[in-house]
């Protein structure tokens, strides 16, 4: 049996009260760090807060523009993948290879695989936490003797929202 959507609001293409989102993903995020010893900048914590602005992915040049823009900050690109690359070591974010973004990890609290619903309309970004879709795709690999180190399962079609529309 399937689980449900683990995203920090059951279905992240209705309205709600997204500051809920980025307030518990921020929280996470500083308890995380802190077991783990690695540090968590001002500057990581506000690419964390960009990228959690919304359930859409975004890419490096669309959160160097805010940096650049709202904060006022002179970053440079390597600063912001720099960034981003401590938000993936860490399971804080994931990557969309398909958009070439990033999205917030919805369990950051434990190592898993991927599997994303993107609109390809809205570009709304749902995370799934399917067990049953990793083990099929693990036995898949082990039946052709290939060993699994990471998968991220990107499925596109439509929300709900841009279906009713």
């Amino acid at each position: 049996m399937l689980k449900p959507l683990t995203s920090k609001s059951p279905l992240a293409y209705l309205p709600h009260d997204h500051s809920h989102c980025v307030n518990s993903a921020l929280a996470e995020a500083d308890v995380i760090c802190a077991k783990q010893g690695v540090r968590l900048t001002a500057l990581r914590k506000r690419v964390l807060e960009l990228v959690w602005q919304s359930h859409k992915p975004l890419g490096a040049y669309d959160i160097l523009g805010v940096l650049s823009e709202e904060d006022g900050r002179r970053a440079a690109p390597p600063t912001v993948y720099r960034a981003l690359d401590f938000l993936l070591e860490n399971g804080l974010v994931h990557r969309i290879a398909s958009l070439n973004a990033f999205i917030g990890c919805v369990r950051p609290e434990h190592a898993h695989q991927g599997q994303f619903l993107i609109c390809k309309q809205c570009h709304t970004t749902i995370e799934l936490e399917q067990a049953s879709i990793s083990q099929a795709i693990v036995a898949s690999a082990q039946e052709i003797g290939f060993a699994v180190e990471a998968q991220t399962v990107e499925i596109v079609g439509l929300c709900a929202s841009c279906r009713s529309n």
